[in-house]
C-alpha cells in the first residue's frame, strides 16, 4: 500500500511539475525578440534577408527586409499550406488596422503587396496565421515564442519576382499598425521600438532586435543602447512608396539633414532640397532596399566635388552605378576602413552622423578600383527603389541613405517617441556579425 501511495505521489508530482512548466511557457512574455539578417547577393542588387517560421505546421519563410515597408506579405500562390491560416473579413477590427484597403467579392479584406525592389504591386487578400520567432535576453536567443494571429498580405508569383533566391515575401518595418515592430510589440506588450544592425558579410548574420536593449555584441560587456546618439524621426505627409493609396502619409523613416560636411567644410548645395515640402518632395530617408545612398543630382555633384578635393587623389574611370572612383593603390586603409575623409551629415538637432570610409567606399573590379558608394539619382537605380516625381527626372526624396551606409551601425527606431538612435560599431571595436545566435532554444 505504501509503495502504491508513493508511486501515486511521484506520478502526481511529475504531472504537477509538467503542468506548471507548460503553464509557464504559455504565459511567458519576452522582453525582446531577435531575428538574424544576412546580406544576399543572388539578385540583381544586394538584399538583406531574414527568416521566420510561419504556418501550421511551421515552415521556414525567407523575407527581404524592407525598413520603410508598411506590411508583411508572402507569396500564397506557390505552395502556401497551413491549417491555421484565416482570411480577415471586411469591416473587422483587423481589417481597419491596414488603413486604406479594398474588399473582395468574398468579403475578404485586401491591400496591395508591393515589391519595393522592383516597384511591382498587385492586390492580395489579408490573412492571419501563426508566426514563430526567437526571444532574447540581449546577448543571445533564449527560446522560441509564437504569435497565433499574425497579419499578412497574400502576394503572388508576379510580385515575388526580383527578390533574392529562396525569398518568398517582404518584411515591412515601417510606421504602420501592422508592420513587424508594431505586431510583435502588441503581441508581447513591450515598447514599440526595434534596432537593426546589418552585417557587411554575406556569411555572417547581422541582427534585428525588437523591444528594449541591452544590445550586446561579442566580447563587449557594455550595453550599446546606452551610448546611442539620438535625432528626431520626421513624417513625410505624402507616401513615396509603390502600392500606396493617394493621400496616405509616408510610413518610411525620414530624418532632418540640415547640411553636409567633408573635412570640416560645409558642402555648398541648395539646402531647400533637404526639407520636405507640402507635396512630399525633398528630405532624407533611410532604406534597406536601396543598396547605396542615392542623391538628387545637384547634391551628388556638390558632394562628389568636395570629396574628391578632400581626398586629393586622381580619379579613374567610373564603374556603374558609381561615378566617383579612385585607384585602390592610391587609397590607404585603417581600422575604420579606407582612409578617406568622413562625410558628416549634420542633423536638425546639431548632432552628426559621420559616414566613415568603411561605409562611404565600395571596392569594384576585383578590388583594383574603389568608388564613393553614393549614386547620382540621374543615372542611379530604378525609379522603383528611389521614387521619382511624375513627369520629371528628380527623385521625390533628395537623399536616400542606403544599406551599405548602414552596415556595422546599430540603428534604434523608437516608434513611441519618434526618434532614431545610432552608433557605429567600429567605434566599439566590434561589428554587427558579433551577436551570438548559437544559443537558440
Amino acid at each position: 500500500m505504501a509503495a502504491t501511495l508513493r508511486l501515486f505521489y511521484l506520478s502526481f508530482l511529475s504531472f504537477f511539475i509538467s503542468f506548471s512548466t507548460a503553464q509557464a511557457r504559455t504565459s511567458f512574455r519576452p522582453k525582446a525578440l531577435v531575428l538574424p539578417v544576412v546580406k544576399d547577393l543572388s539578385a540583381s542588387t544586394p538584399q538583406y534577408v531574414t527568416q521566420i517560421k510561419q504556418r501550421t505546421p511551421l515552415v521556414p519563410v525567407k523575407l527581404t527586409v524592407d525598413l520603410g515597408g508598411g506590411y508583411f506579405w508572402v507569396n500564397c500562390e506557390n505552395g502556401y499550406v497551413s491549417s491555421t491560416s484565416k482570411p480577415v473579413p471586411c469591416g473587422s477590427a483587423q481589417c481597419s488596422l491596414f488603413g486604406s484597403h479594398g474588399c473582395s467579392g468574398e468579403n475578404i479584406c485586401g491591400r496591395s503587396p508591393s515589391n519595393t525592389v522592383t516597384g511591382v504591386s498587385t492586390f492580395g487578400d489579408i490573412h492571419a496565421d501563426v508566426v514563430a520567432i526567437n526571444a532574447t535576453d540581449g546577448n543571445n536567443p533564449t527560446r522560441v515564442v509564437s504569435v497565433t494571429k499574425f497579419l499578412f498580405i497574400c502576394g503572388s508569383n508576379v510580385v515575388q519576382q526580383g527578390l533574392a533566391k529562396g525569398v518568398t515575401g517582404m518584411a515591412g518595418f515601417g510606421r504602420t499598425k501592422v508592420s513587424f515592430p508594431s505586431q510583435f510589440s502588441s503581441a508581447f506588450s513591450f515598447p514599440r521600438k526595434f534596432a537593426i544592425c546589418l552585417s557587411s558579410s554575406t556569411f555572417s548574420a547581422g541582427v534585428i532586435l525588437f523591444g528594449n536593449g541591452p544590445y550586446n555584441f561579442g566580447y563587449l560587456n557594455a550595453d550599446l543602447s546606452k551610448v546611442l546618439t539620438f535625432t528626431p524621426l520626421l513624417t513625410n505627409p505624402v507616401s513615396t512608396s509603390p502600392g500606396s493609396f493617394m493621400g496616405e502619409p509616408s510610413v518610411e523613416y525620414f530624418i532632418g539633414v540640415k547640411s553636409i560636411r567633408i573635412s570640416n567644410k560645409i558642402v555648398s548645395l541648395n539646402t531647400t532640397l533637404l526639407s520636405i515640402d507640402s507635396n512630399g518632395i525633398g528630405g532624407t530617408k533611410i532604406s534597406t532596399v536601396n543598396p547605396y545612398t542615392v542623391m538628387e543630382t545637384t547634391i551628388y555633384k556638390a558632394v562628389s566635388k568636395a570629396f574628391v578635393a578632400a581626398v586629393g587623389k586622381r580619379t579613374v574611370a567610373s564603374v556603374a552605378p558609381f561615378s566617383t572612383c579612385f585607384a585602390t593603390q592610391d587609397i590607404g586603409s585603417s581600422r575604420m576602413g579606407p582612409s578617406v575623409p568622413d562625410i558628416d551629415l549634420v542633423l536638425q538637432n546639431e548632432v552628426v552622423w559621420s559616414i566613415i570610409g568603411a561605409n562611404s567606399m565600395v571596392y569594384v573590379n576585383n578590388s583594383e578600383v574603389i568608388c564613393l558608394g553614393f549614386v547620382d539619382a540621374g543615372s542611379g537605380p530604378s525609379t522603383a527603389q528611389v521614387g521619382f516625381v511624375v513627369g520629371g527626372s528628380h527623385p521625390m526624396t533628395s537623399i536616400t541613405i542606403g544599406a551599405h551606409q548602414l552596415e556595422n551601425n546599430i540603428l534604434q527606431f523608437d516608434l513611441a517617441t519618434s526618434r532614431l538612435g545610432f552608433r557605429s560599431l567600429f567605434l566599439e571595436h566590434t561589428n554587427c556579425a558579433n551577436f551570438n545566435f548559437t544559443s537558440s532554444a
